[in-house]
């Protein structure tokens, strides 16, 4: 099989299906920016949304390419993995930042130590 028109539809369904979850998923942690108020309640809504999202995202894009090439296509899992650190890892010094920067501050509504 060498075009995506040649994907079997029931192969199709289940890539669409994972794809189209992944992006609710994101979206719903972007409309988190916008519910939540305080920063420390914002900064956590987009993280999860999209690490869970990426990660079906990325089960689509490698079901789909492996499928397309006839072989186990695992370029794709390479983008997971570097989103899967980095997105935690900037919560952390994002939130680590202001904290430190309220505690500097002397903002009364602060997290505990």
């Amino acid at each position: 099989m060498n075009t995506p028109s040649e994907l079997p539809i029931w192969a199709a369904w289940i890539v669409v299906a994972l794809a189209i979850s992944g992006s609710l998923l994101a979206l719903t942690g972007s409309v988190g920016l916008i519910v939540f108020k305080r920063f420390y309640e914002r900064v956590h809504a987009p993280t999860l949304g999209a690490t869970l999202g990426m990660a079906l995202i990325v089960i689509g894009s490698t079901m789909f390419w492996s499928f397309v090439e006839g072989r186990l296509a695992l370029k794709d899992l390479l983008i997971g993995v570097f989103l899967t650190v980095t997105t935690p890892v900037t919560l952390v010094l994002l939130a680590r930042a202001a904290v430190y920067r309220d505690r500097v501050e002397g903002d009364d509504h602060i997290p505990p130590e």
